[in-house]
């Protein structure tokens, strides 16, 4: 494909038009049906309408036509339609023969294929000689097969009747029992929620208590006005002492003493409650903003609901090591409590806040796309490459700690094309691999800013490249070529290849598995591969209209696709199954960047927006809109601009974003 300064479009299967097959077979019914109209009838067609004559007249040179077609002809022309002699009406005769035979022919044909009781009623209709008696007979015999007629019909319309409230009875039956079993689901999760929400709350006086407890503990008490006593008796004990009063001195100081310790503690009192009082007005606050959050994706949430309820209605609830702190839920269940943590995240953040934002080069200068972006090994430096042909590398500290309009990178390494994937070695801290648009995958030493391996076997754009996350030497690569090579960093050539029958867009490691490999290709498809046996693919997930432009594992079982369908998919690996489909942002042609983390999908959109979904919702949770930095222009371009590339901080809210601008934007999920 063409270079092109919107970035790079994502390649799409060219549909072949369907052509006939030659010699291939007449349909045998038309044949028959074209055999089967005689040389007879159609000597009765009139040549001008291609219908059997009526109302036949002759002209002068022996041709028989419709009246009103002949008529209609000689007012434009004078001639005949047949043979173009020179004809004018008064050269037209009325054919009586013809229409005799036309007649005849018509009644003839009428009564090959008249039922027998229109041939009753021509015959009536001729004068057909029939007693009073006869016709008494036929009329008990018509009435009476009217009747059965009638109770046959109403018999059959009584048994579809009775067939379709019969399966709407079973089908209700089976929603009712669905709802009650849904009800018996909701109503012990009320009362394990309700018992657990005691037990926090008994457990949270347990703590006052001993915090008040611990503040009237007269070791603590000793140990808070020591501070008071120096300062008390150095300022009062001098003026007492003047006037000999020791005794009554030591009174007044213990006096000043005691309205001390209730002053200080009255105000720590007091401290503690307008502390108290803000805290609560600000989780009320909060709690009020997750309510409506819930209520704007309840539908979702409540299918999510019954769908984990369901599922894992028999399963206990086990903790896992983060919980054993935590009081023990009695009564609940693995669908319910895997059910909370989805609400609880999901309702969590509500926006995505810009924390930093940084330019990949010249603002107006066409090659600043960014086509990739990723975290390396220890989320301490990210990779940015693109069309402008080099690899930068940032230190994100640097980049969230010390705003400025332009930051440098710590390493820059130029390239012969333009670029279009990074991948980090997650084993090996210093190394990262790219792919080009002439096909070439390029494993590169960031502390020497030298590759260190060439792999240049792809004939065509290599699109993606990305390496194991369980073995070090290894990675994957897909091209515009149909290819998928396996490479190893010990070895110069290929060590395993994959052809395919389309443009491969995206390849990716099963985190959990160097033999596993998901394939996004323009044939619409994924492809799951086990690299031990590349003869045929362990699954194909078909579902997208439109070619795959990523796919990104969230877990050892659960694989995300984006296609130029404008959704994305979940799909269950280990049971081949799709879980899910988001849809909200706009996909159509470019290639907008995906990446997941074990909660939260997010991904770009031609609309100049970044969007974040919950894996566990098909609507976005929050997007964030890049805005022009030109106000004036800012209308202009807003069509222009789409986001190219996306990365998610491990498993933190903090993502990386890139436009099609070069703008990197440093983005966090916030309430």
């Amino acid at each position: 494909m063409d270079e092109v300064s919107n970035g790079a479009i994502v390649p799409a299967v060219k549909k072949e038009p369907a052509m006939s097959l030659p010699g291939a077979p007449m349909d045998p019914d038309a044949d028959m049906a074209a055999a089967g109209v005689s040389q007879l009838d159609k000597d009765f067609l009139c040549p001008i309408c291609m219908q059997t004559i009526k109302d036949a007249f002759l002209t002068a040179c022996g041709h028989s036509f419709c009246y009103m077609c002949i008529i209609t002809h000689l007012r434009n022309k004078s001639d005949c339609p047949c043979c173009a002699q020179y004809l004018t009406t008064k050269q037209l005769f009325p054919n009586f023969l013809l229409d005799k035979l036309l007649k005849k022919t018509c009644a003839r044909q009428i009564s090959k294929t008249a039922s027998p009781v229109e041939h009753f009623r021509q015959e009536l209709q001729q004068g057909c000689e029939v007693s009073v008696k006869e016709l008494d007979v036929l009329l008990a015999l018509l009435l009476e097969k009217k009747r059965k007629m009638e109770q046959e019909e109403a018999e059959r319309n009584m048994q579809i009747l009775l067939d379709f409230l019969s399966c709407l009875r079973k089908q209700k039956l089976e929603e009712l029992n669905e709802v009650q079993t849904d009800l018996q689901f909701i109503k012990e999760d009320i009362s394990s929620v309700e018992r657990h929400r005691m037990d926090l709350y008994r457990a949270r006086d347990r703590y006052s208590m001993k915090l008040r407890t611990l503040g009237d503990d007269p070791w603590v008490r000793k140990a808070r006005p020591s501070s008071i006593d120096k300062n008390s008796s150095g300022s009062i004990s001098n003026p007492l002492s003047l006037r000999g009063g020791m005794s009554s001195g030591n009174l007044q100081i213990k006096k000043v003493d005691g309205w001390g310790q209730v002053n200080s503690a009255g105000l720590q009192r007091k401290d503690a409650v307008s502390g108290s009082d803000s805290q609560l007005i600000n989780q009320s606050g909060l709690a009020i903003v997750r309510k409506k959050r819930v209520h704007a994706q309840f539908n979702d949430l409540q299918e999510c609901y019954l769908q984990k309820r369901r599922q894992l209605a028999n399963q206990p609830y086990n903790p896992q090591e983060r919980d054993k702190n935590v009081l023990q839920r009695e009564g609940y269940t693995a669908g319910l409590a895997n059910f909370q943590s989805v609400l609880s995240t999901f309702t969590r953040y509500s926006r995505l806040r810009v924390i930093a934002e940084l330019r990949h080069g010249d603002l107006f200068h066409s090659a600043n796309i960014v086509s990739s972006i990723e975290f390396d090994r220890d989320d301490e430096l990210f990779a940015t490459a693109g069309v402008s042909r080099r690899i930068k590398v940032f230190d994100f500290s640097s980049v969230v700690n010390q705003p400025a309009d332009l930051h440098c990178p710590v390493v820059e390494m130029s390239t012969r094309s333009k670029l279009s994937c990074l991948s980090w070695n997650k084993f090996v801290k210093n190394q990262i691999a790219s792919s080009d648009y002439e096909g070439i995958v390029t494993v590169w030493d960031v502390n020497t800013r030298q590759s260190v391996m060439e792999y240049e076997e792809h004939e065509k754009r290599a699109w993606s490249v990305d390496f194991s996350r369980t073995e070090p030497s290894r990675l994957v690569s897909g091209s515009d070529d149909c290819k998928v090579k396996v490479w190893c960093t010990k070895q110069e050539a290929s060590a395993l290849n994959i052809d395919m029958k389309a443009n491969i867009c995206c390849v990716k490691y099963n985190p959990g598995s160097s033999h596993h490999i998901a394939v996004g290709s323009a044939d619409h498809h994924i492809h799951y591969y086990d690299l031990r046996n590349i003869s045929q693919p362990l699954h194909v997930f078909s579902g997208h209209q439109k070619t795959v432009s990523y796919v990104k594992f969230l877990s050892n079982n659960e694989l995300a696709s984006a296609s130029t369908d404008s959704t994305l998919r979940l799909w269950d690996v280990k049971e081949n199954t799709p879980t899910r489909t988001f849809r909200g942002h706009t996909n159509e042609k470019n290639f907008v960047g995906l990446s997941v983390n074990s909660e939260y999908i997010a991904c770009g959109s031609e609309t100049n927006e970044v969007f974040v979904y919950h894996k566990e919702i098909s609507k976005p949770v929050t997007w964030h809109r890049f805005g022009s930095p030109d106000v004036d222009d800012a209308e202009d371009e807003a069509g222009s601009y789409f986001i190219s590339a996306v990365c998610w901080k491990s498993s933190s809210p903090t993502m990386l974003t890139a436009n099609s601008q070069g703008t990197i934007k440093v983005l966090v999920l916030a309430a």
